[in-house]
């Protein structure tokens, strides 16, 4: 066998091993400056990003719900108020079996099937995420035995929640309104006024009366507390506080001593009955008889109890005062002959002969009085109301004159 084949080439080996040796550290040094470059812009380029998103994870920023403006008659009657209570609630998207968790409770606290019945409604009503209250104005006693048992029931928290309270019952019940639980269409409402941010952590809303239509003066404005927690998501300290800002408190110009004096009035008849001051054009009363208990509403009502009202013959949840529409009557008449002095068709000393009847159309319209009530003038026509003279009137004017002038009274257009 050849020697010379059996020797190796140390020289290329040597070679070999250098160029693999300086590949190697090319390599070795590429990755090296990758990571520098990634490092230099995650630490440098993107600091503040990063930044941001872990102090997010590290602070929570938590809502604090304003107190609701209360709500006074003319001598400073309290109408409306607020109290604190103690709610146990549910979070449902953080439960697997719902039925279980309530039964479990049951043991605890009492939980009633008129609470069941109303925390359905509320989860029909609710988006699967809220937390949602089983039962409300709990003793410091069962507050006490839920926080021993806490541990056992992850998605059920005990909440302190301010209520709104309407100490009058149903008195006053269609002027003063109500609040409910906020739904999908008050969500959309908030959002189109731009108003979502001031309404983070608010369950309730109002809804009917002068609750309604002065929600955002009596709203106020939420503030927010800067939480720092642990990796469990539990607080740890408060870092700074925003105060929010109570809602403004409504001063009516109703006397509620009125307002109850013309209910008792009523009795149980049905009607409706406005006071207004001539000389301010305040409203003094506002009366719309059978009423409806507010304090239904505040923790969401009873499946049993918004039924009775819905098929109640008397309608208690209609507003007769302001939804119901009636003819003027002879209400009217002082207005007609104001328009009659106005335009110059008539005089106040101009008469007409009232046989107790009018003809117009092929049709006769009788007066209240057979025979009707002789020569009648303006000042005659208002005493005795004689409806012949304002059906003779009418027809002078015609329609386009009257409506015309009763259009600078505001009439024939929305209120308000």
């Amino acid at each position: 066998m050849n020697q010379a084949t059996l020797l190796r080439d140390r020289s290329r080996d040597r070679n070999l091993f250098q160029s693999r040796l300086l590949i190697a550290l090319l390599v070795v040094f590429l990755a090296f400056g990758g990571l520098v470059a990634r490092f230099v812009y995650l630490q440098v380029l993107q600091h503040e990003h990063y930044q941001t998103l872990a102090e997010s994870n590290r602070i929570s920023i938590v809502p604090i719900t304003p107190s609701r403006g209360l709500i006074y008659d003319r001598n400073g009657v309290l109408l409306v108020h607020n109290f604190s209570a103690y709610t146990l609630e549910i979070t449902r998207s953080k439960i697997a079996n719902l039925e279980q968790t309530l039964a479990e409770l049951g043991q605890i606290v009492e939980i009633t099937p008129k609470d069941r019945k109303r925390f359905k409604k509320l989860q029909e009503e609710s988006k699967n995420f809220e937390s949602l209250p089983i039962k409300t104005h709990l003793s410091d006693e069962e507050v006490a035995r839920f926080a021993a048992q806490r541990f056992r029931f992850p998605g059920v928290e005990i909440n302190a929640r301010l209520f709104r309270h309407y100490p009058l019952g149903d008195s006053a019940s269609h002027l003063i309104g109500y609040i409910g639980r906020i739904n999908d269409k008050d969500v959309a409402e908030i959002e189109a006024r731009e108003e979502t941010t001031n309404y983070k952590g608010t369950d309730h809303i109002g809804k009917a009366g002068l609750e309604q239509s002065y929600e955002r003066e009596l709203h106020g404005i939420t503030g927010y507390a800067e939480v720092e927690t642990d990796a469990g998501g539990r607080p740890m300290r408060t870092l700074r506080t925003k105060p929010p800002v109570a809602g403004d408190n409504l001063r009516l110009s109703v006397d509620i001593e009125l307002q109850k004096i013309v209910e008792q009035a009523f009795g149980a008849r049905r009607g409706a009955l406005v006071a207004i001051e001539p000389e301010t054009g305040g409203v003094l009363a506002l009366v719309s008889r059978p009423g409806f208990d507010p304090n239904l509403f505040v923790d969401g009502i009873d499946p049993q109890n918004w039924r009775e009202l819905n098929e109640s013959r008397d309608k208690p949840m209609n507003n007769r005062a302001i939804q119901g529409t009636y003819p003027p009557g002879s209400t009217f008449k002082p207005f007609m002959a104001l328009a009659a002095l106005e335009t110059g068709k008539r005089t106040p000393g101009q008469a007409i002969a009232d046989p107790g009847f009018y003809v117009f159309g092929g049709h006769r319209f009788r007066d209240d009085k057979p025979g009707g009530h002789g020569y009648v003038d303006m000042y005659k026509s208002i005493v005795v109301s004689c409806d012949t003279y304002y059906y003779q009137l009418a027809t002078d004017m015609g329609i386009d004159a009257i409506a015309r002038f009763m259009g600078s009274f505001g009439l024939g257009q929305p209120t308000g």
